[in-house]
């Protein structure tokens, strides 16, 4: 090469590398922040504090996290001009002030936040938190897993009840409630479940329950005998990332499961009250739309909302025993009760699924009251009956029901460790074994290779079902009580789930095995987890379905 071709190569290198430094925004270059600062504990700054702003008058609240020099930064476009309150979580720690902010437009406004020791942490801890504090073995502990679903581990493990209080009335009343309760809207089940524990074996079963948790309450002692333990603040990658929370108007609306439609709209099922809800992110409007009551006298509520190809709506409405369906574009209802001697008194019908309904013009449902599933016939309104564990001993809980491309169902059953699959053709009906025992598989999602995701809210771990080579790969998902509940896999590979423990929502690469897990800003009863793929990075959200709230968690990468 000439002399004169090697400095025309290096002209033409530097003009590129120039050309770059100016294409990519430096710290400098970046919009000014509309509020920053620093976050401290005495002469440390802290990194992994979630930091919270809320205008006054408004219902959105909007998070960031610190990074590794305690720094936090709120864009411009998140914090429009007033006046906002602050909050922080950091386990272990009350923030001393400021608590109030101004933020101006066009200027940046700085808060560095002084951080005291808690003094009371007991308050601050996660429900993961109270079993990886309290003494015990993993299968004394795993009782308590269902009890989050009502309520915090804080009421057994604060009250003075003994073994024999909790054993013939605190337990038989638990029972009593069904299961979208909560403290301030209890709702009696109006019959037993066919397929759970009776007579001698619920006895035993209390009895077990009651003897651990007299042994770690406050019966026998003004305090707990046990130390507090406490998870690790987010780090690195896990403080990358703004969360945006949507207060609801009232405390007894339970967003169970919530999804965004294709004109990014949010819909959320209300697990104990009769509405179908609609909120505009935009604005923080939300409208209710009522839905009649089905069997007066029975609980009230919804569980699994999920869309049609057409972007319908489908629900199960619990114990009004009916399926539902919402005409978006028209907002009428349809609904299919059910009718004769599948009307029992325990009838639950929790999840309808129709993703596949345009194969064959059917949508699938389960029946938690004698732990079967149905398959309805749109057209017609006929509806087909299969009971999986029919003759079969022990407990079961057909949790969920997840239709693969051709529309053959794939069901969990909580109570076990099976996946199960009904034939849309033929009715025959497989079960196939979880590698992890009594792994508890609650919620699923199918991929567009026929895989089916699901939680194992037992097993700490997310599975994967090829239904295609009937095998099963397995993910445990850290920290420890975890218990995923449901499970969801983005554009990128990447799969989500959350948890109803830890107030966690993880992000999984199946491909190394690493995963993210982003503290969300206060404590959030995770249930049904979606992905809004129309966005870069991707836009995760969920309900908090005992803060009467919806939050979306946007990645930085």
């Amino acid at each position: 090469m000439s002399r004169g071709s090697v400095v025309a190569s290096f002209v033409c290198l530097v003009a590129c590398f120039t050309a770059c430094l100016a294409a990519a925004p430096s710290a400098a270059q970046q919009p000014a922040p509309a509020l920053t600062g620093t976050v401290t504990a005495g002469p440390e700054a802290l990194e992994g504090v979630l930091v919270s702003a809320r205008k006054q008058g408004s219902t959105i609240t909007t998070t960031v996290v610190s990074d590794k020099d305690g720094h936090y930064r709120f864009p411009a476009a998140r914090l429009e001009p007033g006046d906002y309150s602050l909050r922080i979580r950091a386990v272990g720690y009350d923030l001393e002030g400021p608590t109030q902010v101004s933020i101006a437009a066009d200027k940046t406004s700085t808060a560095d936040l002084k951080l005291r020791a808690a003094k009371d942490i007991a308050s601050q801890l996660t429900n993961a938190e109270w079993l990886s504090s309290m003494p015990g073995t993993d299968a004394q502990k795993g009782q308590l897993l269902n009890c989050v679903g009502c309520h915090m581990l804080t009421r057994p493990l604060y009250s003075k009840y003994t073994a024999d209080e909790f054993l013939t009335m605190i337990l038989p009343r638990m029972q009593g409630y069904v299961n979208q309760s909560m403290p301030i809207h209890p709702q009696l089940r109006r019959a037993e479940r066919m397929r759970e524990e009776r007579g001698d074996q619920r006895v035993q079963v209390y009895r077990r329950v009651a003897d651990y948790l007299a042994s770690i309450n406050l019966s026998a002692r003004p305090t707990w005998n046990f130390e507090l333990k406490t998870l690790p603040r987010p780090a690195g990658p896990a403080t990358h990332v703004i969360y945006t929370e949507y207060d609801l108007p009232r405390e007894t609306i339970e967003p169970h499961d919530v999804i965004v439609d294709d004109q990014g709209i949010v819909w959320f099922s209300s697990f104990g009250e009769q509405n179908l809800g609609r909120l505009d992110p935009r604005t923080g409007k939300l409208t209710e739309f009522a839905i009649p009551e089905h069997k007066p006298g029975f609980p009230t509520g919804l569980l699994g909302l999920r869309s049609d190809a057409k972007g319908n709506l489908w629900f199960g409405n619990m114990y009004q025993a009916t399926i539902g369906e919402f005409d978006r574009k028209t907002e009428v209802f349809k609904f299919w009760p059910l009718q004769g001697d599948k009307n029992i008194d325990a009838a639950q019908i929790n999840m309808v699924s129709p993703q596949s309904a345009a194969v064959d013009g059917k949508v699938w449902a389960q029946n938690n009251g004698f732990a079967g599933i149905h398959r309805l016939d749109i057209a017609t309104g006929k509806l087909e009956t299969f009971e999986p564990f029919k003759g079969m001993s022990g407990p079961h809980n057909i949790y969920d029901v997840i239709p693969d491309s051709k529309n053959n169902v794939y069901f969990t059953d909580f109570r076990q460790h099976h996946i199960g699959r009904i034939d849309a053709k033929t009715g025959q009906i497989d079960l196939y074994e979880t590698p992890t025992p009594n792994s508890a598989p609650r919620r699923g999602w199918m991929d567009a290779q026929d895989r089916l995701w699901f939680g194992e809210y037992h097993g700490d771990r997310i599975g994967m079902f090829d239904t295609r080579e009937q095998e099963f790969r397995e993910w445990p998902i850290p920290p420890k009580w975890s218990a995923p509940y449901d499970v969801v896999v983005d554009k990128n590979g990447d799969a989500w789930t959350g948890s109803m423990l830890s107030d966690r929502v993880t992000r999984l690469n199946p491909a190394t095995g690493e995963a993210i897990n982003y503290l969300l800003p206060r404590s959030t009863n995770i249930r049904r987890v979606f992905v809004d793929n129309s966005t870069t990075p991707v836009t995760f959200w969920a309900g908090n379905n005992h803060g009467a709230s919806i939050v979306k968690v946007e990645p930085l990468e």
